[in-house]
């Protein structure tokens, strides 16, 4: 493949095969460097057409007559494109369409199953993976944001665009950088960081209803239920959601959509053999949460200069939880041990609200607005008796805790930028205001009782208080860059200046009970508290940026001018701080070609410690643990640096992805405790340094296409860390390494329509050494299997299934080394596959236990607490789509819920 007047090579054009009759993709491939290509298939057709696509270029098409001998289409010479690029990407039919900053897919292109939705159609696009929470990774880079038509769809929660849109209604999948707003505007570069994903609407489906109803029940009282409708009308689009559930799913998920209960791919495994996937406890225990859901999203255009997204979101949550718990305490001069136990029932409602707003005065000119309100109510109700005994048994001290505790807060944020261009050389002013309030009252009603056996604290301490609280927190920021070019599109200068002003308030008032008015009416100076902090910053930067047609670079420094100020209106204590610091900012990006790009950055920054570790105020409401700010602290600094290298060859289907960071940080804020002869503490706060956290991975796929209708995918990776701790243990300064490395592997492979196989596994060695005698260092090794089958025959019927072995022989005498979990879900297509009747099954064998134990330097510890166990449940879900062509719609019924 080669330009007609220059004779260059073209690399990354799109090369695909088509049915004559009907236009069926068979197969396509993309150039390589050089501009060759090859494509391989099977086909009974004895003619296909040849079809090249590429960006800037008109297309080719020819018509090949097909035989059993290679066919050699000698150099295939591209016309540079008269139409805009614009016009040229609508019109394509190429499966893939590759540029210097956008990766879009075809999305008709791509076979997937009957009623797929958006994840299923992500999981078939080359070098597009998507986990079992969810998570999108493309080419090994973190998605970060879902839009639909460019707009947000729902807030933050990329899922509920993935999972509950449909694949027929999208036309493309465009993949992107991710850049703000005025960022794009400006004509800036993305930090590489992260990608974007834009789903665009077909035009005939850019008007109507469409959405569908949920609801199931189970054993042991579990349900769910969920709704959703969608409303288009051109740049219109209202979508209205609602759901709940007591079987511990977080957020907004139809049961049916989402089958399966987890892939296995966000574990955490304990000492004991037990661990969690996806979310849910399998021996860990987080009691059982009764959540609901509600909201609404609005999106439309008003002209051309004005457009608007909103967004209202309901969450509320009823849960219950009640554990056991049996400690043994690590000192460097001796143990002690604690047990416990407690109760805990928690009711909370949250509201939210976000917008985002763009006015476009003239094409020079972006002003972005993006407001938020957030509303939040609780109620927790709690109950806790411990014990702490010496090693012979001896009790020393014991204790009983009441509360219930209401809790009301209310945020409200604003995002301001205002963004000018000047001329074509790509000058431009920013100007950003950033402002938040929060409100917040809570009152606690506490009793305790505390007896000390022995020592100066012998004796027994009992409270019975009312506590109310009143917080506020004001913010402002403001900042202002200016690009000065100092060549055309190629070497920028960044006049940076930011001002920070930040405002925290908290006013805590105790009320002991007084027997002779039957009221909470005395005053507690000692467990009162009118605390100021003000954190005001102020920092000039510069910035030098360059970039070219494979490269962007920047390296910037700033100054940090900055006042710590903390006062204590109840005691008249007041302390001030000034610090200085200089903050760095390194970048670097080179793409090598159209398939392979490398990453790095550095940074330098600069944080504060927080009002309670600063204030010089000893806080004696728990009194087994004294606890007094140092006003000595320092702010802390903290060394980034990240590198990172993508690959994939859309070619062949193969792609891989290197990465590694690191985190040194000085001036670390750590705990500081002394525990006496009573196991009474004393904590407070100190910097330390040397602290170290590091990390790298590295993953190798492939696509493969065995025939038109059997696919097989694998992937080889490895992820490890290594991080340096530096601590107390009872006013001993200690230091420890930890180790971990887990290489996995899994496969998947596709028989199409008919059943789809993925078997993963995965092993992990840590571990953990310490520079103090009295800790023994850890070491274990842990192994998971997961095996995930689906069959989609006979035609209405699909069959899925989940089984995941864990294995961990260092485990503690009295925990199982291995166990086995089984989820499974059998659903059924019916009423012309509008509807859908399923029956899941969680944790089939029923090994679900409430028991785990974790060991850390300074304590093991046995837990037992309430956990989500085995349950059958039926649901039902229904389908509805009145989506017809741009301007008109079908007649349809309209569904509330």
């Amino acid at each position: 493949m080669v330009d007609a007047e220059t004779e260059q090579p073209l690399e990354a054009a799109t090369v695909f095969l088509e049915t004559q009759k009907d236009s069926t993709l068979l197969t396509y491939t993309i150039t390589g460097r050089d501009g060759l290509f090859e494509l391989e298939g099977q086909t009974g057709d004895p003619a296909l057409r040849l079809e090249v696509s590429y960006v800037g270029y008109a297309g080719y098409q020819k018509k090949l007559q097909i035989t059993n001998e290679p066919i050699d289409l000698g150099a295939i010479k591209l016309e540079t494109q008269v139409a805009s690029l614009g016009e040229v990407l609508v019109q394509s039919r190429a499966p893939i369409t590759v540029k210097k900053d956008t990766l879009e897919f075809n999305v008709a292109s791509f076979k997937t199953k009957k009623d797929a939705t958006v994840e299923d159609l992500l999981k078939e696009l080359p070098g597009v993976e998507v986990d079992a929470e969810g998570k999108i990774t493309v080419n090994g880079k973190e998605v970060n944001e879902v839009l639909v038509n460019g707009k947000p769809f729902f807030g933050d929660d990329p899922t509920i665009a993935t999972r509950n849109l449909t694949k027929e209604i999208i036309e493309k999948v465009q993949v992107t950088d991710t850049k703000t707003k005025s960022e794009a505007f400006a004509g800036e570069d993305a930090d590489g960081e992260s990608k974007s994903i834009n789903l665009t609407i077909k035009e005939e489906n850019n008007k109507g209803t469409f959405g569908r109803v949920a609801a199931g029940g189970g054993t042991d009282d579990r349900f769910e239920y969920a709704g959703l409708v969608n409303i288009f009308d051109n740049e219109r689009r209202i979508s209205v959601l609602g759901g709940g559930n007591n079987i511990n799913a977080p957020g907004f998920s139809f049961g049916e959509i989402q089958k399966m209960f987890g892939g296995g791919n966000s574990i955490y495994i304990s000492s004991d053999g037990s661990f969690g996937i996806d979310g849910r406890s399998f021996g860990g225990g987080q009691g059982i949460v009764n959540s609901r859901t509600a909201g609404a999203n609005y999106a439309d255009e008003y002209g051309e200069k004005f457009s608007v997204s909103s967004d209202f979101f309901y969450s509320g949550s009823n849960s219950n939880n009640e554990s056991r718990t049996s400690r043994e305490n690590i000192l460097p001069d001796r143990r002690y041990f604690t047990n416990s136990s407690s109760a805990s029932t928690n009711n909370s409602d949250n509201y939210s609200f976000n917008a985002q707003l763009e006015i476009t005065p003239d094409t020079t000119f972006l002003v972005t607005v993006q407001p938020s309100f957030n509303r939040l109510k609780s109620q927790n109700q709690f109950e806790r008796a411990e014990t702490s005994r010496a090693a012979n048994g001896d009790l020393i001290n014991q204790s009983a805790t009441k509360s219930f505790t209401t809790n009301k807060g209310t945020t409200f944020e604003n995002d301001l930028q205002a963004t000018k261009r000047f001329g074509t050389a790509g000058a431009f002013v920013r100007v950003g205001v950033e402002t938040e309030f929060n409100r917040t009252e809570s009152e606690d009603l506490l009793e305790t009782q505390t007896e000390v056996f022995e020592g100066a604290q012998q004796g027994v301490t009992s409270r019975n208080q009312l506590g109310d609280v009143m917080g506020s927190f004001e913010s402002l920021y403001t900042s202002i860059t200016y690009r000065l070019p100092l060549q055309a599109d190629k070497w920028f200068l960044d006049f940076e200046y930011s001002y920070r002003n930040d405002r925290r308030e908290e006013i805590r008032s105790t009320f002991d009970f007084n027997d002779s008015s039957n009221a909470y009416d005395l005053f507690n100076a000692d467990l009162s508290t009118n605390f100021t902090f003000n954190n005001k910053r102020s920092t000039p930067g510069l910035e030098l940026v360059t970039r070219g047609e494979k490269y962007n670079a920047s390296a910037g420094i700033s100054y940090v001018n900055r006042t710590l100020e903390s006062i204590d209106a109840l005691r008249d204590i007041q302390l001030k701080e000034d610090f200085e610091a200089i903050e760095l900012s390194a970048n670097v990006s080179y793409r090598f070609s159209t398939k392979m790009s490398l990453y790095s950055n550095y940074r330098l920054s600069n944080s504060p410690p927080d009002l309670r570790q600063l204030q010089p105020f000893q806080d004696v409401s728990d009194p087994l643990n004294t606890v007094t700010g140092n006003p000595d602290l320092r702010p802390t600094n903290t060394h980034n640096g990240y590198l990172g290298l993508n690959n994939y060859d859309y070619k062949n289907g193969v792609g891989y992805n290197l990465y590694g960071g690191y985190t040194f940080i000085n001036d670390q804020v750590v705990t500081r405790t002394i525990v006496d002869e009573n196991l009474v503490r004393n904590t407070t706060y100190v910097n330390v340094d040397g602290g170290v956290r590091s990390y790298f991975g590295g993953r190798v796929s492939r696509d493969i296409k065995l025939d038109s209708l059997r696919t097989l995918k694998y992937q080889i990776g490895a992820s490890g860390d290594y991080n340096r701790s530096v601590n107390f243990n009872n006013d001993v300064l200690y230091a420890s390494k930890s180790v971990a490395v887990s290489p996995n592997a899994g496969l998947t492979f596709t028989w199409n329509e008919l059943f789809e196989l993925r078997p993963s596994y995965r092993v992990s060695f840590t571990r953990t050494q310490f520079d103090l005698d009295a800790f023994d260092d850890q070491e274990f090794v842990s192994h998971n299997a997961t095996l995930q089958t689906a069959t989609f025959f006979p035609k209405k019927l699909e069959w899925l299934n989940e089984i995941n072995y864990n294995y961990n022989p260092n485990v503690a005498p009295g925990f199982n080394r291995s166990a086995w979990f089984w989820n499974a879900t059998l659903a059924y297509s019916m009423l012309g596959e509008k509807a859908t009747l399923t029956l899941k099954v969680y944790d089939l064998l029923n090994q679900n236990t409430n028991a785990r134990r974790i060991a850390t330097a300074n304590y093991i510890e046995d837990r037992q607490s309430t956990v989500l166990q085995q349950y059958f449940m039926l649901s039902f879900s229904y389908k509805f789509n009145s989506l017809g062509s741009k301007g008109e719609a079908e007649e349809s019924p309209f569904f509330f819920f």
